[in-house]
């Protein structure tokens, strides 16, 4: 059994060849098989080492020219404090505004759109509510305090205006 399996082993790998003729299987493997198995692989490394020289050099191209018009001189570097203030004052300002989104008129339109579907909806559910009230009248007979009193509603509760 172990013979078999190590011959399995050795076709999965692609190192033995296997053919099934008639009710027998055949194992053979050719050492110019390995050999040039071999030197695939290694072609193809070698075509993956040139490619990345090439991307080596032309990022070193790339990099080269991107130095061109960056030297250090005074210049450059009062625009890049510059930049670097204005960048500041632009988080400043941002952080300023977002204290200030409350009054924003589009946030204020939100809000009294979200407050009328509120209102439709605390509606709704007092309807619901006097709908069970009357139907517990209806079905039991109860009056309105102890039918208040047992489902823990308010003696003032009603529509809001």
């Amino acid at each position: 059994m172990t013979v078999k399996e190590v011959l399995q082993s050795l076709v999965d790998d692609n190192m033995v060849d296997c053919e099934r003729v008639g009710t027998s299987n055949y194992y053979w493997a050719f050492p110019s098989k390995a050999l040039n198995a071999r030197n695939h692989k290694l072609e193809e490394l070698k075509k993956q080492i040139s490619e990345a020289k090439q991307r080596k050099a032309s990022l070193q191209k790339a990099v080269e020219k991107a130095k061109v018009g960056r030297q250090d001189t005074k210049e450059r570097s009062s625009l890049l404090q510059e930049l670097q203030a204005l960048r500041e004052e632009r988080t400043r300002l941002q952080a300023e505004l977002e204290k200030y989104r409350e009054c924003d008129p589009e946030v204020v339109e939100e809000m009294r759109k979200s407050n009328v579907v509120a209102k439709e909806a605390v509606s709704r559910w007092t309807d619901n509510i006097f709908a069970i009230k009357s139907w517990t009248k209806k079905k039991f007979a109860f009056d309105d305090s102890r039918i208040n009193k047992a489902f823990g509603i308010p003696e003032d509760f009603d529509y809001m205006d």
